[in-house]
C-alpha cells in the first residue's frame, strides 16, 4: 500500500469527457455511483459537468491491485457501501506521459453506515453543527457526511415516486377494466348487476346509469391521469427548486425542505404561506371555541348553539369573504364540550398519528391519510408545533348520503401546561391542484382545545366549521344532513366518547363480574373483544358511501323500500370467508324514538321477533361483557336454535348520544369457545349484519308545561338503515347470479316488515 499526496500544490487535471453519454442520464445515475446505495461520498463534478479533485486536502491509500470495470446496479438493495471514485493523474516514474488510473476508497464501515442511518432517521438536515459532531465521531471529514446525506435523500425520494408511480398504473389498469365492463354492459340487454332482464320500459333508465357510470369513470381517469402527469414533470431525484449544476456540484448548501416543497408544482404552495395561514386559524379557533353571545346564540327549540353568522363576518372579515360563494354554497358552524376519559398526552398523539385518529372515528372516518409532514414537533412532546398536510373521507352509516372528502392542514400547538389545541383549515389550491371535484366541501378554520383534568380525564372544546357545496340530499336524511348535526361538532364529541370509554374497558383488569358472565378469564375477555371490535370496523366500511362498494338499486318486493346491493371478492382476508360475498342494504324512517329502537333490536330475549333466520323461540345468552357505563355497550355470544342444529351469534351493540348500532355475525360453535378461553381470534372468520340508527333531526319542545314525561316532550322518529352480507360461493372466480340477488332481497324485505309489524307500523313508512 502506498501513500499519495492529493494536495492543491499538484498540477491540475487535463479535461476528461463525462462517463455518461447523456446529460440526462449523467443527472440521474451519477448519484447512483457517488452514493454507494448508501449515499457515501466521491469526489464530485464541477458545473461545466467534468470530474475534479476534492477541494480540502486530504491523504488516501490506494489498493495495490489495479481496480476491474463499474458494474451496473440493477435496483437500490443491491448497492454496496463502498465509495468509487478517479485519482488525480499522477506520472509514471519511468514515462514522462500522464496515465489515468481508478482507484477505490475504503467502504464506510458497518458502525458508520449504522450511526449514519440513525441519524437519518431522526433528522434527514443535519445542521452544521450535527455534521461536524457526526465527522469526528465516525472519524470521516465533514464533506463526507454532508454528501452521505444529500445522497440518501436523494435515494429515498427515488423509491418514493418510484412507489407512488406504480400505484398510479395500477389505478389505471383498474380504470381499463371498468371501460371494458361498460363497453359490455351496452352491448348486453340484461343487468349485469342483479340479473333481471331489462323491459322496455326500463330500457330508458339503464343507459342513463351507465352514462352516469361513464362520467364517473372519465373523471377518475382525469384525475390519474393529472396526478401522474404532475409527478412525470420530475426526474427521480430532482425537485423542481433544483437546477441541473446545483445538483451536479454539491456545493451548494441544502435548506430544510420536506416533500412539500419538492411538490411545489402540484400544490402551487409555499411553506410560509402555510404557516401564515395557520397561525391565523388559531387565532381565530381561540376566539370561537372561548366566545359566548353574540357570535353564538342557544336555540330555543333544540337547545343547541348556533353561530351568529353576521356577527362572525364582523370578527373575521379578511380570510372568510369569498366571492360569489355564497349563493352556491352553504355554511355549517357547530361547537361541542365534552369530558373524555383519556390521558391528555395520549390523546394529542391520537389526534395526530393518522391511524390512531381513524381508528377513534371508526364510524365517521372511511379513509384518512397524511400527505405531508409540512413542519416537525418541538421539544420532548415532539408534537408542539407540528404541522401535517392530511386528507380524509367522512362517512354517514348509509349509502344513501355521499361521502365528503377534505384536504387540511393540522396544526398542533401547546398553549400552556396542561392545554393543547388542535387545529384543521383548507388552504386554498390544495384540492384545487389534485382534484376540482373537491371542493365542495372545505375546512374552515375547525379543531378542538384539550385541557387537563384529574383522574385521567380530558375536557375537549371541539369547533367544526365547514364550507360546502349545495347538493341534492336523499329525502330521509335531508333535514339531518342540512341541519348540520351529520358531520357537526356533537357528533364528534359523541364518538370520541364512546371509543376513550371503550379502550379504558379493553384495558380494565377491575371488571365487575356481573358484568362480565360467561367468560372466566381476562385474556378470554380481550379477545372477544378485539374479535367484536374487528367485526363493527368491518361493517361501518361496507355500510357507508365510500368507493370501497359500488351501490346499484334494484326493485324491492313491495315497492316501498329503497333497496341497494354491492357485491366484491373476497381472495387472501382470513378475516372473513372467501369468495363471492353479496351486501344489500336499505334506509327507512320509522315512527319510533332511537332509544326504543335501539333496545328492541339488541334485547336476544326479543330476537326472534325480526330475525328471519331464528326458529321462533328467543336465543339463550352464552356471554356477555361490558365495554362501557351504558348497558347499550357491550359484546354477547348468543345461542339461537335452528331446525336442525344450534347457531353461536357474535353481537356488538354501540350507542351514544348521536348515533346507535347493532352489529351481529354468525360464528363458528368450535372457533368461539376457543377465543372464549383466551385464543388469537385474528383468523377467526366472520361476516357482519346489522342495523345503524339515527335521529331523524327533527327535534321539536313540548307547547304545554305539564308533570307527565310523555307529555313534555315529544322526541322525533328514528332513520334505520339495514344490512346484511352473505356468502354466494366459495369459489373467488364464481359471478353473481340472480337468485342470490333474490334471496337477499327477500331476507331484507321480509326482516323490514318483522321490524314494522313489532311496532305496529304501517307498511306505508
Amino acid at each position: 500500500m502506498g501513500v499519495v499526496d492529493m494536495s492543491n500544490n499538484h498540477p491540475p487535471p487535463h479535461e476528461t469527457k463525462d462517463f455518461f453519454p447523456s446529460p440526462a442520464l449523467s443527472l440521474s445515475l451519477a448519484g447512483i455511483f457517488r452514493d454507494g446505495g448508501n449515499g457515501e461520498t466521491e469526489e464530485v463534478e464541477d458545473g461545466s459537468g467534468s470530474r475534479g479533485r476534492p477541494r480540502e486536502e486530504s491523504t488516501v491509500e490506494i489498493s495495490s491491485e489495479t481496480s476491474g470495470p463499474l458494474r451496473s446496479r440493477g435496483s437500490d438493495d443491491d448497492f454496496e457501501h463502498d465509495d468509487i471514485t478517479w485519482n488525480e493523474d499522477e506520472e509514471d516514474p519511468n514515462n514522462n506521459s500522464k496515465k489515468k488510473k481508478r482507484k477505490k476508497y475504503h467502504r464506510h464501515t458497518a458502525e458508520q453506515i449504522r450511526e449514519m442511518e440513525a441519524l437519518f432517521k431522526e433528522s434527514p438536515h443535519p445542521d452544521e453543527k450535527q455534521r461536524q459532531q457526526l465527522s469526528k465521531q465516525l472519524g470521516l471529514h465533514p464533506r463526507q457526511v454532508k454528501f452521505w446525506f444529500q445522497n440518501r435523500r436523494t435515494q429515498i425520494k427515488a423509491i418514493q415516486e418510484r412507489h407512488e408511480n406504480s400505484l398510479l398504473k395500477a389505478e389505471i389498469e383498474k380504470l381499463r377494466e371498468e371501460n371494458k365492463g361498460l363497453r359490455k354492459t351496452l352491448k348486453n340487454p340484461s343487468c349485469p348487476n342483479c340479473g333481471f332482464a331489462c323491459s322496455s320500459n326500463d330500457a330508458p333508465t339503464l343507459p342513463a346509469e351507465e352514462h352516469q357510470l361513464r362520467i364517473e369513470n372519465a373523471r377518475l381517469r382525469a384525475e390519474v391521469e393529472k396526478l401522474r402527469a404532475a409527478l412525470g414533470k420530475y426526474p427521480i431525484g430532482t425537485s423542481p427548486n433544483n437546477n441541473s449544476s446545483s445538483s451536479c456540484s454539491g456545493g451548494n448548501e441544502e435548506e430544510n425542505r420536506s416533500a412539500l416543497d419538492y411538490y411545489t408544482g402540484i400544490f402551487g404552495l409555499e411553506k410560509s404561506r402555510i404557516m401564515h395561514v395557520v397561525n391565523q386559524a388559531m387565532e381565530e379557533v381561540k376566539k370561537m371555541a372561548t366566545s359566548g353571545e353574540p357570535l353564538w346564540i342557544r336555540s330555543f327549540e333544540t337547545g343547541r348553539e348556533i353561530l351568529n353568522y353576521d356577527e362572525y363576518m364582523k370578527e373575521f372579515p379578511t380570510e372568510n369573504s369569498r366571492d360569489g360563494r355564497p349563493n352556491k354554497r352553504c355554511i355549517e358552524a357547530s361547537r361541542e364540550t365534552g369530558i373524555v376519559f383519556m390521558e391528555l398526552p395520549r390523546l394529542v398523539q391520537t389526534f395526530m398519528d393518522v391511524n390512531q385518529w381513524k381508528e377513534m372515528f371508526p364510524s365517521m372516518i372511511s379513509k384518512a391519510a397524511t400527505v405531508d409532514v409540512i413542519c416537525n414537533g418541538e421539544g420532548a412532546n415532539c408534537w408542539d408545533g407540528a404541522v401535517q398536510l392530511m386528507f380524509a373521507e367522512v362517512q354517514m352509516l348509509t349509502p344513501v348520503v355521499g361521502t365528503r372528502e377534505v384536504y387540511f392542514v393540522r396544526y398542533c400547538k401547546q398553549l400552556s401546561v396542561g392545554q393543547w389545541a388542535i387545529v384543521d383549515v383548507s388552504v386554498d389550491k390544495v384540492e384545487d391542484n389534485i382534484d376540482a371535484s373537491l371542493v365542495k366541501c372545505r375546512k374552515l378554520p375547525s379543531g378542538c382545545f384539550l385541557q387537563e383534568q384529574s383522574n385521567a380525564h380530558c375536557k375537549v372544546t371541539w369547533v367544526e366549521h365547514l364550507e360546502c357545496q349545495k347538493s341534492t340530499v336523499h329525502s330521509l336524511y335531508r333535514v339531518i344532513v342540512n341541519s348540520g348535526q351529520a358531520f357537526g361538532a356533537r357528533r364528534w364529541i359523541a364518538t370520541l366518547q364512546q371509543q376513550c370509554e371503550r379502550l379504558l374497558f379493553s384495558m380494565a383488569t377491575n371488571i365487575p363480574t356481573k358484568d362480565t358472565t360467561g367468560v372466566a378469564t381476562l385474556a378470554g375477555r380481550k379477545s372477544i373483544l378485539t374479535l367484536a371490535q374487528r367485526m363493527t370496523w368491518s361493517f361501518y366500511r361496507m355500510l357507508g358511501a365510500s368507493s370501497y362498494n359500488t351501490w346499484n338499486k334494484i326493485p324491492s318486493k313491495t315497492g316501498q323500500e329503497d333497496i341497494r346491493v354491492a357485491s366484491r371478492k373476497n381472495l387472501t382476508d382470513t378475516g372473513e370467508p372467501q369468495g363471492v360475498i353479496l351486501c344489500a342494504v336499505s334506509s327507512i324512517w320509522l315512527p319510533v324514538s332511537r332509544n326504543l329502537l335501539f333496545d328492541f333490536l339488541k334485547d336476544e330475549t326479543r330476537r326472534h321477533e325480526w330475525d328471519v333466520m331464528s326458529n321462533g323461540g328467543p336465543a339463550q345468552s352464552v356471554a356477555n361483557l361490558a365495554k362501557g357505563q351504558d348497558k347499550g355497550n357491550a359484546v354477547s355470544i348468543q345461542a339461537v336454535k335452528l331446525r336442525e342444529n344450534n347457531m353461536w351469534i357474535l353481537q356488538d351493540t354501540c350507542t351514544n348520544a348521536y348515533e346507535s348500532a347493532v352489529v351481529y355475525a354468525p360464528v363458528d360453535i368450535a372457533g368461539m369457545q376457543s377465543v372464549i378461553t383466551g385464543c388469537d381470534s385474528s383468523n377467526t372468520a366472520v361476516l357482519p349484519s346489522g342495523f345503524s340508527i339515527l335521529p331523524d333531526g327533527i327535534e321539536s319542545r313540548g307547547l304545554v308545561i305539564t308533570s307527565k314525561p310523555e307529555d313534555r316532550s315529544s322526541e322525533g322518529g328514528s332513520l334505520l338503515t339495514i344490512a346484511f352480507q352473505i356468502l354466494t360461493s366459495n369459489s373467488p372466480t364464481a359471478k353473481l347470479s340472480k337468485e342470490s340477488v333474490e334471496s337477499v332481497n327477500n331476507l331484507l324485505s321480509c326482516t323490514l316488515h318483522k321490524i314494522k309489524t313489532s311496532f305496529q307500523c304501517d307498511d306505508a313508512y
